[in-house]
């Protein structure tokens, strides 16, 4: 009977290129009780928008489906119901949108749909526009705004409410009847898996156990691709989803095991050990730097203490970290929604006496992201030229660096 959706999207408008990143149908019979529901992120292929309002990490979304692949599970979901939505021209145009990008007319402006926000005038006159005010004057319990599956659950019980306000048969059962009469075209239905937002607290498993756990190590271990990747990688102290399938591929290029691997960051740690080293003094900063990087790495701290003290020996012909540093005249570029503005972020730049580009190039020496898992066009430039990602948190880092170089 009824198709209640929500979705959550990179921004407000189709015009510009924004996309839809979660949907979520709930079907409802006659009588307005659920009676079955779905939902999905989708891979919007573009940077996320405000995260900070829907929430949804590039970790998330990268590992999605494209609505390619679940326009036809969509449509099955929509296709001979009522289409309801709060704020439903919103919801209507992206799905349109998103119909005609991958070549589908979707009768989505056609279908005869239910806006539970425009309803409310009618059944809560005092209620605002907002979803979470038409429910709290409905009596309905509080939900999690900004989750598709949780706004749709939150919209359907709306629906129930307005339903039992207005007595059988409803006002709009004309609606219902040209719904089924609605013409969908052919659509292929593949398998969709759907892939749902990680629950709170969930962490996800280290990239160390994908790699193949062999014995003993290589004879000749060369690791050196391995070990260049990993100062780039490491150069925010983060690694993301995207950096961590880099490392594995690479490990897996090289021929090396989980125990190859393993031995490669017992080197890297006592490297940068005997970094921290070079002048007699470990700070409190520096012990902190090398537990960090020993987590990130799957060691201990009593790895951390080992490599302190191979470093102490000054052993021949170990291998040092080169540190890498912003340079006075470097470009950098920034992608994604950040806080404050990315102009200022720019401005900024410029009066460290960098270069604040607009575009990824060759000559690009850092690209700051949001989400460094961002799946920007800018993100898929960087990651080709071999261009360094990061959070906006260790840039700061590293413009403070700049900035005592320069004094």
């Amino acid at each position: 009977m009824y198709a209640v959706i929500d979705l959550e999207t990179t921004g407000l408008r189709t015009s510009w290129h924004d996309r839809i990143v979660e949907v979520a149908v709930v079907h409802l019979d006659e009588d307005g009780r659920t009676t079955d529901e779905w939902c999905s992120l989708v891979n919007p292929n573009r940077d996320l928008g405000p995260q900070h309002i829907h929430g949804i990490t590039a970790e998330e979304a990268r590992a999605a489906p494209g609505f390619d692949q679940v326009a036809g599970h969509l449509a099955r979901l929509l296709r001979g119901r009522v289409l309801v939505a709060h704020n439903l021209n919103f919801d209507a145009r992206f799905l349109h949108a998103e119909y005609q990008r991958v070549g589908i007319s979707a009768p989505i402006h056609q279908a005869p749909g239910l806006c539970t926000m425009q309803l409310a005038s009618h059944f809560l006159p005092s209620a605002s526009r907002s979803l979470g005010d038409c429910c709290r004057l409905a009596g309905l319990p509080p939900h999690q705004a900004h989750s598709a599956l949780h706004d749709a659950r939150a919209s359907a019980q709306l629906l129930n409410y307005y339903l039992r306000a207005s007595g059988s048969p409803p006002p709009w059962a004309a609606t219902a009847t040209a719904a089924v009469g609605l013409r969908w075209p052919t659509i292929s239905t593949g398998p969709v898996v759907p892939v749902h937002r990680r629950k709170a607290g969930h962490r996800q498993q280290h990239f160390l156990a994908r790699l193949v756990d062999r014995l003993p190590r290589l004879r000749e271990l060369k690791g050196d691709a391995y070990l260049a990747l990993l100062d780039q990688v490491l150069l925010d102290r983060h690694i993301s989803a995207t950096e961590a399938d880099a490392l594995v591929a690479t490990a897996e290029t090289l021929g090396l095991a989980r125990v190859d691997v393993d031995h490669l960051h017992r080197g890297y740690l006592a490297s940068l050990a005997g970094v921290a080293l070079e002048d007699g003094v470990l700070t409190t900063a520096e012990r902190h730097d090398l537990d960090d990087v020993a987590e990130l790495l799957g060691l201990h701290g009593s790895d951390v203490e080992k490599a302190l003290a191979v470093a102490a020996t000054d052993v021949p012909g170990r291998r040092r970290s080169n540190e890498w540093r912003l340079q006075p005249g470097d470009r950098v570029v920034f992608t994604g929604a950040m806080d404050p503005p990315r102009s200022e972020w720019q401005e900024e730049a410029r009066a460290a006496g960098l270069v604040a580009g607009d575009t990824v190039t060759k000559k690009t020496r850092l690209l700051v992201a949001a989400d460094p898992d961002t799946m920007s066009g800018k993100a898929a430039v960087a990651r080709k030229y071999g261009i360094p990602i990061v959070h906006p948190a260790a840039y700061q880092n590293m413009l403070a660096g700049l900035a005592v170089i320069a004094s």
